[in-house]
């Protein structure tokens, strides 16, 4: 659907260049994107290289197993009968959210739903779908894929938009979590029915 779309606004361009005699113009513009698009892309490949392999480190030497201990209580009180191998992969998922790395998370977060999937457990579509909250609300102690981006746009201070990150995550983390919360009640009191 998002090729087919992307096909259609070039398309919409290029009518409208060409009616507006414009083509010059568009073929600058499309060969600057395509320069600064590929200049972003190295940009982030390096900070995520950067983060990626602090995480694995981190891993390797039981950070990841102390944030996991630390979350515990948390990781417990929103995810219900999930299996150890789950939560550790939660934990890792939620610790890369915290660092600002998504894309890290992203491999975790699938490896916590194939763990809850095959644990099984009559909560599991609530464990997901808050997992799944989590990971889209995702709260950034450190943003630091925004962070990169801003400053590969020339930002005199790429991380002063950490804390309306941190209080916009939270708030929606929180909000996020109360509806799966209230839907899985409604989901328990229809099946009880």
């Amino acid at each position: 659907m998002i090729g087919l779309i992307a096909a259609v606004m070039c398309a919409f361009s290029l009518v409208c260049a060409i009616f507006n005699s414009r083509t010059n113009e568009l073929s600058a513009a499309a060969m600057g994107s395509c320069e600064q698009a590929v200049e972003l892309a190295l940009t982030l490949a390096g900070t995520m290289a950067l983060w990626c392999g602090l995480l694995r480190i981190a891993q390797a030497a039981g950070i990841t197993a102390f944030f996991s201990k630390l979350l515990t209580p948390l990781t417990s009180l929103l995810f219900k009968d999930c299996g150890k191998q789950a939560v550790e992969h939660i934990t890792m998922n939620l610790t890369a959210n915290l660092l600002g790395i998504g894309n890290a998370a992203t491999p975790a977060g699938i490896a916590a739903v194939k763990a809850m999937a095959q644990h099984g457990g009559k909560h599991l579509r609530r464990n997901i779908a808050m997992l799944t909250v989590l990971n889209t609300a995702s709260i950034q102690l450190i943003p630091a894929t925004i962070g990169a981006m801003r400053a590969a746009h020339g930002a005199k201070e790429p991380f002063d938009i950490t804390l309306p990150i941190i209080t916009v995550s939270a708030v929606s983390a929180f909000a996020g979590c109360l509806c799966v919360y209230a839907l899985s009640l409604k989901g328990n009191a229809n099946e009880s029915q």
